[in-house]
């Protein structure tokens, strides 16, 4: 609020970012500062706490298959390190995983942007088979989830079960860091809903409509890696930097600073053409391969209590599917909370701090 306040004072409006940098006797001297009041950063799972503090709990059969390194990692000094062998079953339902499970709960008719990275190690299987690495998971009992990402052989996919659509497919490409951003609103009504995707900074995805919830439930967060039992190899993919926010703006990297115009190194060495970002499928599409996400499953043993987590989790298999039966819980969620960073507040303060100086130098001007 500090930062919005002073903004306001000197603008009768707030704008986000401004700060009070220093003063002159008569003249105000500030600017704005991007990046200090991140007012619509909702929630960060970038694990810069060095730990998996950041999120709700951990479906694992060991903590070494849910390691936070410090290498490899695409920012800051930490990234998730998520390894499956054949037989991992945490949760005793379908498939192999371990994943990390954020209670995110967002509200029917909610939008946010979502931004990660995820990369797949050089020796990741190649296998005619579903390996998912994200997903936005219904709480209900069966069927497959509303958003879920996942490979398939040599090809990353963005598959919405719910309508049979995969509208999004491009190379698996191993060993470098693969860039997301995901734009979504949540409604079981695809006149309401919507998805769309960048890849890499590129829009592969222009926004379309899509039922992206299922009547009566809710969806909560899991990535690391859930795949089909068949697959043998051992499977390693990393994440990074995962952010939800309100705003494009506040999940996309900061520009580097121009540190001039940079002495000529020679021609450049052609390195080929660049790979392909991927083309939006027919909005109609079904995969003409689809997974079977087959009938429901059998629910199993519940997982460990933990307020606020689903019953349990079916573990149903990705790709298209129908919709699970609606209705065991309320489309009611809590609203997102937000408000000014906390790397904003001290300079903030000192703005405020400035500005009531400014007014004490005019009153002794007048006295």
């Amino acid at each position: 609020m500090v930062c919005d306040t002073v903004c306001w004072l000197l603008h009768s409006k707030p704008l986000r970012g401004c700060v009070l940098r220093a003063f002159v006797p008569g003249w105000l001297v500030m600017w704005c500062v991007p990046g200090l009041a991140m007012a619509g950063v909702v929630w960060r799972g970038d694990f810069e706490t060095g730990d998996r503090s950041q999120y709700s709990r951990a479906q694992m059969v060991n903590a070494d298959r849910l390691q936070v390194v410090t290498t490899p990692v695409a920012e800051g000094k930490y990234a998730l390190k998520a390894t499956v062998h054949q037989g991992d079953d945490p949760i005793n339902a379908s498939g192999n995983r371990n994943e990390l499970v954020y209670i995110s709960n967002e509200p029917v008719g909610s939008e946010y942007y979502y931004r990660w990275k995820v990369m797949f190690a050089n020796d990741f299987p190649s296998v005619d088979t579903w390996q998912l690495f994200t997903q936005w998971h219904h709480d209900g009992c069966c069927g497959s989830p509303p958003v879920e990402f996942y490979v398939k052989g040599e090809e990353i996919r963005l598959s919405l079960p719910g309508t049979n659509e995969i509208p999004w497919r491009t190379r698996l490409t191993r060993g470098v860091w693969h860039e997301f951003i995901l734009h979504a609103k949540w409604s079981s009504d695809p006149k309401v809903g919507f998805v769309e995707l960048w890849h890499n900074k590129e829009l592969v995805l222009p926004k379309r409509g899509a039922m992206t919830m299922y009547s009566g439930q809710r969806n909560y967060l899991k990535l690391g890696l859930y795949r089909s039992d068949t697959v043998k190899p051992v499977g390693v993919v990393y994440h990074d930097g995962f952010i939800q926010a309100t705003a494009l703006s506040d999940v996309l990297e900061p520009e580097p600073m121009d540190a001039g115009t940079p002495m000529d190194a020679g021609s450049p060495v052609d390195a080929g053409s660049p790979m392909d970002a991927g083309s939006p499928e027919d909005a109609g599409s079904v995969d003409p391969d689809p997974v079977d996400a087959g009938g429901a499953e059998e629910p199993g043993p519940r997982p460990e209590a933990d307020a606020g987590t689903p019953a349990w989790d079916a573990g149903t298999e990705p790709g298209p599917n129908v919709p699970p039966p609606g209705g065991i819980s309320s489309d009611e969620g809590v609203a997102a909370q937000s408000g000014c960073s906390s790397t904003g507040g001290p300079v903030a303060a000192f703005a405020l701090l400035g500005l009531m100086g400014l007014a004490g130098y005019r009153r002794r001007r007048r006295s």
